[in-house]
């Protein structure tokens, strides 16, 4: 009945918070304690709460029972839903105190955030090279290992990156989506682009 009283008999000790169940308090109680009693037999991964673990035991089983009600997508997490809903609303709740850009995903905006700080966190055990994103540095790995997994289908010519992959690909569709302001002349690449800017300009960038 307490559920309907509102009624909170059961404080903890650490921080004061209230429950209305004993078990509430002492599931609660794992978090100032450090107490990880339910392992995954999986991975060895452990968790305070059996919740926590059934949660994670989706990554493993591959259940996603969260479906968005816009587009059917399937989600493990019911907190996966509601971030993917923004992708429908439009709503981004969180702004960059810098630029006032907006993102839909707290992640994104403390990635964004790296553009402002600086901030490096990831490195090339090869060469030492720093990246503010994971994604750059497994695209960067790709110059050691020679790895090429993205392929022409039309000459079969392999790239490390989908970027460079799609811009080979208007080498064959003949897509020039680079247009000369001055002339209307079209480009494949932005780098072509550039170089014929200069014919109007008069710039020399190679001083002899």
């Amino acid at each position: 009945m307490r559920t309907h009283t509102g009624e909170k008999p059961y404080r903890c000790e650490e921080c004061s918070r209230k429950f209305s169940q004993m078990s509430g308090l002492k599931s609660h109680m794992q978090a100032h304690t450090g107490e990880k009693p339910y392992q995954c037999e999986e991975c060895s991964r452990q968790f305070s709460q059996l919740v926590r673990l059934k949660t994670h035991m989706r990554t493993h089983t591959g259940e996603k029972p969260y479906r968005c009600e816009e587009c059917s997508k399937q989600f493990s997490q019911p907190g996966d839903v509601k971030t993917h809903m923004r992708t429908h609303s439009g709503e981004k709740p969180y702004r960059c105190e810098e630029c006032s850009r907006q993102f839909s995903v707290l992640g994104n905006l403390k990635t964004h955030m790296r553009t402002h700080t600086g901030e490096k966190p990831y490195r090339c055990e090869e060469c030492s090279r720093q990246f503010s994103q994971l994604g750059a540095l497994k695209r960067h790995m790709q110059t050691h290992t020679g790895e090429k997994p993205y392929r022409c289908e039309e000459c079969i010519r392999q790239f490390s990156q989908l970027s460079t992959l799609k811009t080979h690909m208007r080498t064959h569709t003949g897509e020039k989506p680079y247009r000369c302001e001055e002339c209307s002349r079209q480009f494949s690449q932005p780098s072509t682009l550039k170089t014929h800017i200069r014919t109007h300009t008069g710039e020399k960038p190679y001083r002899s």
